[in-house]
């Protein structure tokens, strides 16, 4: 196994597994706001902190509500950061925390900077532009389009996420490159895709992608496959060395 410990920046994705929640939110669900049991939800951020060596008051939530909101956090949060989709910061060992069961989760740092952004980029967000405008505030504390690194996790797949042609037309207006066609042939979307795009466009190239698909692999949570259901998360930090 590769030595990780001296790498600037770590950004880790979970999957549904290795938690204490119960159906239908079994195992590892992260989210406080999907109907699960407060203290299996404590449960389980408490065992993700210990796993990522981390104390779990430095990790930092969000209340996203699908906006365009870009929010810069200089420090440790006793609630979730209020009605926004992407968080910003230059503070060491402070994890920033993005929910998703579907949505594309987007992890960006520019290490020689010293600033990393975590963005919830469901349908609407990456319409309105929250990848792009996370990169902006990301650049205003000093960071470069070339420089930063993007790490997009698993989400809905084109293939998959099939959608109204009209709602198709819309996303691909504002955000290029995302309309597709699913593999029943029906109009569809590709987040992933067009946020790859949009972040070439901007001068962001050093770009991976999980091509995993949340709809179908059962390895993740899925709104679209299970409605009532819990939430992964994308985690992103700089640890202190």
């Amino acid at each position: 196994m590769p030595d990780l410990s001296n790498r600037p920046v770590r950004m880790v994705f979970t999957s549904r597994a290795g938690g204490v929640s119960r159906s239908p939110y079994d195992a590892f669900n992260l989210g406080t706001h999907v109907g699960d049991d407060p203290a299996d939800v404590a449960a389980n951020r408490q065992r993700l902190a210990d796993i990522l060596g981390l104390p779990a008051e430095r990790f930092v939530w969000m209340e996203q509500l699908h906006t365009n909101t870009v929010t810069v956090v200089d420090g440790p949060a006793d609630e979730p950061v209020a009605a926004t989709d992407a968080i910003v910061t230059r503070e060491k060992n402070l994890a920033l925390c993005v929910l998703v069961a579907d949505c594309t989760p987007v992890l960006l740092s520019d290490h020689s900077a010293g600033v990393i952004a975590a963005a919830h980029a469901g349908r609407m967000g990456a319409r309105n532009g929250i990848v792009r405008r996370t990169v902006e505030e990301m650049v205003a504390l000093g960071a470069a389009p070339e420089r930063i690194q993007v790490l997009l996790g698993p989400a809905a797949a084109g293939e998959s996420y099939e959608v109204p042609a009209e709602m198709a037309a819309d996303v691909e207006k504002h955000l290029p490159g995302s309309r597709t066609t699913t593999k029943q042939g029906t109009a569809g979307i590709d987040v992933r895709a067009g946020l790859v795009r949009q972040l070439m466009s901007m001068g962001v190239t050093h770009i991976d992608a999980d091509p995993r698909d949340t709809i179908t692999d059962t390895d993740f949570f899925s709104h679209r496959r299970e409605g009532v259901t819990g939430r992964q998360a994308g985690v992103i930090w700089m640890p202190d060395a």
